[in-house]
């Protein structure tokens, strides 16, 4: 289960760096229109702070602290900046899941996450999903405000 998890992240991890460089004007990244509330920018921040979280700190011990308010009321971050960030965070993903036993995959997450218990394959899984709704927003909210 290890190396199509590491695979699919890496796919998508890249989707996110693609989309991020694909605005057209780096302000778009920041903006929000109507019933849009979190911007590109913001999306990337909370999946840079998620996944450094949940993965790096929690399964990888690499000391990550996580400060979840800013990844929505942080603004104006430089592209280079955000994309330097998703880079980190894709090896440092790959490679904690490259030195994860198999084994652990049935072992329960170290945090209870969803008011109950769940194995760390499940969360892995819940992790990519998470990853791939917000990418699918970045996506629109690039096709609709990057004018």
């Amino acid at each position: 289960m290890i190396a199509p998890l590491r695979s699919l992240y890496q796919r998508d991890l890249h989707k996110l760096k693609s989309e991020i460089e694909a605005y057209q004007n780096e302000e778009n990244l920041w903006k929000t229109d109507k019933n849009i509330s979190n911007s590109a920018g913001n999306l990337c921040l909370h999946l840079i702070g998620n996944l450094n979280h949940f993965i790096g700190t929690q399964l990888g011990n690499t000391g990550y602290v996580r400060h979840r308010d800013l990844e929505f009321s942080l603004k104006d971050i430089p592209r280079t900046e955000l994309i330097e960030k998703i880079e980190a965070m894709t090896t440092m993903i790959d490679s904690v899941l490259s030195q994860l036993p198999e084994t652990e995959m049935e072992k329960e997450y170290p945090l209870v996450v969803f008011e109950d218990t769940m194995t760390t394959g499940y969360f892995l899984i819940h992790l990519i999903t998470h990853l791939d709704y917000h990418l699918g927003q970045i996506n629109y909210h690039r096709r609709l405000l990057d004018i």
